[in-house]
């Protein structure tokens, strides 16, 4: 499985991605964020306190995550 290796947050909700083959990938966030759990990742500060799973997805401390097949 491809896992991601590196995180870092960026303007405007997206989100830089380093994945364990090397291949990196700039994601917006923004389209899945506002409602239920993810309201909270609306705070930009919130949103980059993002980090690397055990399973090589993302999660956030307030549950939200997504698996790295999605990413």
């Amino acid at each position: 499985m491809n896992e991601v290796t590196e995180v870092q947050p960026l303007n405007h909700y997206f989100l830089f991605l380093r994945f364990s083959d090397g291949t990196t990938k700039e994601i917006n966030f923004r389209p899945f964020l506002g409602e239920g759990i993810t309201q909270q990742l609306l705070d930009k500060k919130y949103f980059a306190q993002v980090n690397i799973d055990e399973g090589g997805g993302i999660y956030w401390s307030n549950g939200f995550d997504a698996c790295p097949n999605f990413l």
